[in-house]
């Protein structure tokens, strides 16, 4: 019995497909990234990334393919409508493009497309913005209070919608938030166990530890850099942006001291692309939280993400390993 097609398809439904047959598909997918590189015997290729919101598949393209030119011509965040052959290789998804073209902005407007296109946080933002808030309320310093809200006045727009990467983790819309508010629920009921860390100062690192993001990061179908995050970082854009919050709110000189170290030293390590490395209790404490959160982000997408039928996932950079994708349930 011949299979359906695969009409409207996600990148999940291309993952999931059945590997031992090759199925007829069409879809519409976001092109991340486009690599040209070299073969063994020195000619070129393209290596393709392309996805929507529930992944991200590859996909090559040789020189000698009518789509060469194509997607080498073709800009990085481009939607495309794609049809071609369900296939694998290494047994990950590595579907054969037989067509592809742009979407116009008609299109691209038309429906629910963008919110199938780009991957979000599964969290409700504003619930999440009015927990943020809650934690800023909490702050017992006034200039420091001032100073948070001041900085959190001035990026709100940005700080709700940027992703926190662009590929390590917590790489979707609503990102950053996400990320931050869970490191002050982590730093609230730490906090307790460690009571030579300011309160106030931690959390207040928590919350602007990595507000240069909003500079760092553009909008989009892709996560990409801006001009001023290719050129300064999200470290530094994230202390200019505290201390001109603090020298506003009158922030004594010796807090706002310590809440910029905690800032420019939350990366952890200097090969990290920390300024600084954490010299304080309240600079440990943050950049800690920070690389938890951060890394147990990729163990959770590499359990959501990776196949069924494997039991590792891919190679993680972040923590230069696979993950053991068995969980182990009660």
């Amino acid at each position: 019995m011949n299979k359906p097609p695969l009409s409207d398809a996600t990148v999940s439904d291309l993952q999931t497909a059945d590997p031992n047959t090759a199925l007829p598909f069409a879809g519409v997918y976001v092109l991340k990234r486009v690599n040209t590189r070299k073969a063994r015997n020195d000619s070129e290729f393209l290596a393709l990334e392309l996805g929507d919101m529930t992944g991200s598949f590859h996909a090559v393209c040789f020189g000698d393919s009518p789509h060469y030119t194509f997607f080498s011509q073709a800009r990085e965040g481009a939607a495309l409508r794609i049809s071609g052959m369900t296939g694998f290789y290494q047994n990950r998804a590595s579907p054969r493009i037989e067509k592809a073209e742009f979407l116009s902005d008609e299109e691209l407007a038309a429906g629910d497309l963008l919110d199938r296109l780009i991957p979000a946080s599964r969290e409700d933002p504003d619930a999440l913005w009015a927990e943020l808030m809650a934690y800023v309320e909490e702050v017992q310093m006034e200039p420091l209070r001032a100073t948070v809200s001041q900085a959190l006045n001035e990026t709100a727009s940005a700080f709700r919608s940027r992703a926190a990467a662009i590929s390590m983790h917590h790489a979707y819309r609503c990102g950053l938030l996400e990320h931050t508010v869970h490191l002050c629920r982590a730093g609230k009921s730490l906090l307790p166990f460690y009571p030579f860390v300011n309160a106030d100062l931690a959390m207040s690192g928590l919350i602007l530890h990595d507000i240069g993001k909003t500079i760092e990061y553009t909008d989009g179908l892709v996560t990409s850099k801006s001009r001023e995050g290719i050129l300064h970082g999200h470290v530094v854009l994230g202390y200019r942006i505290a201390r001109k919050a603090a020298i506003q709110a009158r922030l004594p000189e010796d807090i706002r001291e310590r809440l910029e170290h905690v800032i420019l030293s939350h990366q952890g390590e200097l090969e990290w692309g920390a300024a600084a490395m954490a010299a304080t209790p309240e600079a440990v404490f943050v950049s800690m939280l920070d690389n938890l959160d951060a890394k147990l982000a990729m163990v959770e997408n590499a359990l959501q993400t990776t196949p069924d039928s494997h039991e590792f996932s891919d190679y993680i950079a972040g923590l230069k390993t696979p993950v053991l994708t068995r969980v182990i349930t009660p």
